[in-house]
């Protein structure tokens, strides 16, 4: 994404050791390494569903590695997403990292020479075997940075999807069904928000916001269209019928109070404790939160996916990288690797997570088979449309801030669409 989002962990300084390098990284030899620490760096939320398999998997790694120990640093989203260039550049690199796949993010750091290829490594453990077309998008990047072709510079080991999260007991307490159309789910906001309750948690300062304005989008959207804005195949118009309707229903939402103005400053992390409060009924976001809501949520839960659209945000996971300095990259190798094992794949996928190379015998609770089926179903018709901040460096900043003016009213839908095309614009690759 980016998925830019932030899932709850912690947001540990990082330090920056020593000066930044003139000269970008050497290869595997750079630096002194005794070949007896795995430097690792994520930033999934110790409850969420990758990050118990990626737990599991420091213990396989350590257990076929005697001698070996993993030194795991819990990172911030948005730390590893605006310090990332220039911890890569530096003696602090670590040996393996979780990144943000996508052009503006992944493919920005690859274009820049500070990411290993791991192309030999792919065909050598057989990765792109397991990991399916559609999810391996995200792991290839040409000389501009563009995915979907070139060098493999990341590997995921999960799968994501957005999703509408409901609270089964608050629409039971109010009379209201599950929707299964635009227009159903559209009614029970008007139910709850009679009874005064904000149908909506949204969160303006982080991804949310612009994930719910996306989705707007890609209801009235098609494969040409995603291929246009995301992979630069044509040329993007933000006044289209799409982005329009996204904009206008997005503003409307707000003026209906679906989604609560005061939402404009809030992070993630706010939104998805005002559901797993119970405060508000309803959230859009994606499979990441899963895990985190099968442990702290002590009401009933389901999900669906957004009604009569084709197309969701979604994607392969965010993905394993290998700085160009690292000091271990066949230890780095070996674990991700071990990531997509049998072993932690099912893992993963019994704890809530969308696995790539799971069993699906292995896969027994009924809530993870559930989430598993709706990832195949858009899988299966070509409905992963990616994130909205993904085509162009610093794209993620500049929705951020200009769809907090939708949810403030500081800003019309018209002066919107134009802002959003002018940073794209600015930003798309000039071939």
């Amino acid at each position: 994404m980016l998925t830019t989002r932030t899932r709850g962990a912690a947001a540990v300084a990082v330090a920056l050791a020593g000066a930044l390098l003139a000269t970008s990284c050497g290869g595997s030899d750079s630096g002194s390494s005794d070949g007896k620490t795995l430097k690792l760096w994520h930033y999934e939320g110790p409850d969420s569903a990758m990050g118990v398999a990626w737990k599991e998997a420091i213990k396989e790694f350590e257990a076929q590695h005697p001698g070996v120990k993993v030194k795991f640093e819990e990172k911030g989203f948005e730390q590893i997403q605006k310090t990332a260039p220039m911890v890569l550049n530096s003696n602090d690199a670590p040996d393996i990292m979780e990144y943000n796949k996508g052009n503006a993010t992944a493919g920005l750091l690859s274009k820049q020479g500070l990411l290993t290829d791991l192309t030999a490594e792919a065909a050598k453990h057989g990765w792109g075997k397991k990991i399916s077309g559609g999810v391996r998008t995200i792991s290839q990047y040409d000389t501009n940075g563009v995915m979907g072709s070139g060098k493999w510079y990341g590997v995921p080991d999960y799968a994501e999807y957005t999703m509408v999260f409901y609270n089964k007991d608050l629409f039971k307490k109010y009379g209201i069904a599950q929707p299964t159309t635009l227009a159903e789910l559209t009614s029970a906001m008007d139910k709850f928000v009679a009874k005064g309750i904000t149908p909506l948690a949204n969160a303006g300062a982080e991804y949310m916001a612009q994930q719910y304005l996306y989705q707007l989008a890609l209801s009235k959207a098609d494969r040409s269209w995603v291929d246009t804005y995301e992979l630069y195949k044509g040329k993007a118009d933000f006044h289209d019928a799409a982005w329009t309707y996204a904009a206008t229903t997005f503003a409307d939402w707000v003026k209906k109070g679906y989604i609560g103005k005061k939402s404009s400053g809030l992070k993630a992390e706010d939104a998805g404790v005002s559901f797993i409060q119970g405060k508000s009924p309803i959230l859009f976001s994606g499979s990441w939160w899963y895990g985190r809501f099968k442990t702290e949520n002590k009401f009933d839960w389901g999900t669906f996916l957004w009604p009569e659209s084709n197309l969701t945000l979604g994607s392969g996971g965010n993905i394993w990288v290998v700085p160009k300095g690292a000091k271990n990259k066949e230890l780095a190798y070996d674990f991700i690797d071990i990531t997509l094992s049998k072993k932690i794949q099912n893992l993963l996928g019994n704890k809530g997570g969308v696995p790539v190379a799971a069993d699906p015998a292995a896969i027994t609770d009924p809530q993870a088979k559930s989430l598993i089926g709706d990832f195949n179903t858009l899988s299966g018709k070509d409905g992963l449309a990616f994130y909205p901040d993904w085509p162009v460096a610093g794209f993620y900043d500049v929705l951020v801030s200009e769809t907090q003016k939708l949810i403030t009213g500081s800003e019309n839908t018209d002066a919107y669409l134009s802002a959003l095309q002018k940073a794209y614009d600015q930003g798309v690759p000039k071939t």
